[in-house]
């Protein structure tokens, strides 16, 4: 009885391992980039199964990325997250690194039987996953754009799976997805500023201080806004795209202006939050914008 305990226990950690919300939420982001690509782009056809394996891709490698930053940060997690799979000693190192060996090949092989050039972008985007666990993640700016070039990547990745390609539109909102992430890890720097000092990690709230952080994440959020008129402006996109984007604009302005006056911990960590709801609500846009018409 003991024993099928443990196992459970066991099974319990090797999934949380994994972060399975982080996992759907990347397969989620393939289709949401593929059905921006076949809506603007037209002709569904018989997909299905391209989008099938293009969300699996997304889901088995962002698992193994999320196995491997286990790995590199036990040391850490050891002091800061002792209940975390590998530390609590249910999941021993070489067992996550197995398991990431084994969804990165699963991975790889979905991605592979959906095309050529799918498998170069799954291929890119685990060695940037992966060059942020090992090493990015102490450089601080640059760990910053590794991380929201992976946030971007699943939305590319969706208009290829669907046999799409990178049109206009979801090129925009990329790079909108990139822009916007990269302004919310520079924010999530100044909350973490004095655990990040005492670890090291050069980021810009710890190298510069709050408040030139915080001018910098309104910098990237500032982009990310200007670059949402260009849809409406090219007819990219409906009516429908204006109301819940504008939102999302004055949203991530209001928020990131609000630490730019006040650079604490806890305004940071409110824009920090605040910043998922308005991403969320950008991609509402770019759906609403390109199916309803």
């Amino acid at each position: 009885m003991a024993s099928g305990g443990r196992g459970l226990e066991r099974a319990k950690a090797f999934l949380r391992l994994i972060r399975p919300v982080n996992c759907l939420m990347t397969g989620a982001a393939v289709l949401i980039g593929a059905l921006i690509a076949l809506s603007c782009q037209g002709g569904r056809g018989d997909i299905a199964h391209r989008l099938l394996l293009g969300s699996s891709t997304g889901f088995l490698l962002t698992g193994a990325s999320m196995a491997v930053n286990d790995y590199c940060d036990r040391h850490i997690d050891a002091i800061n997250e002792p209940g975390r799979p590998i530390p609590s000693g249910l999941v021993r190192p070489g067992e996550a690194l197995a398991l990431a060996a084994a969804l990165a090949a699963l991975g790889l092989s979905a991605a592979l039987a959906t095309g050529p050039e799918c498998l170069a972008i799954a291929l890119a985007s685990l060695a940037i996953s992966l060059l942020y666990s090992t090493a990015g993640k102490r450089t601080g700016l640059p760990g910053n754009l590794l991380v929201s070039a992976c946030v971007a990547i699943p939305f590319i990745y969706g208009g290829f799976a669907a046999g799409r390609g990178l049109g206009p539109s979801l090129g925009v909102f990329a790079s909108m997805a990139f822009l916007s992430n990269a302004g919310r890890e520079v924010t999530k720097g100044i909350a973490d500023i004095e655990g990040d000092g005492a670890r090291g990690v050069r980021t810009v709230a710890v190298a510069r201080g709050g408040r030139a952080a915080a001018a910098l994440a309104l910098a990237f959020f500032a982009l990310a806004v200007a670059l949402s008129a260009i849809p409406p402006l090219l007819g990219l996109v409906s009516a429908w795209y204006l109301p819940p984007v504008i939102a999302a604009d004055l949203g991530f302005l209001r928020s990131s202006l609000r630490v730019l006056r006040n650079p604490t911990r806890p305004e940071a960590l409110g824009a920090k939050r605040s910043a998922l709801a308005w991403m969320a609500l950008g991609m509402i846009a770019f759906l609403a914008g390109s199916c309803l018409r």
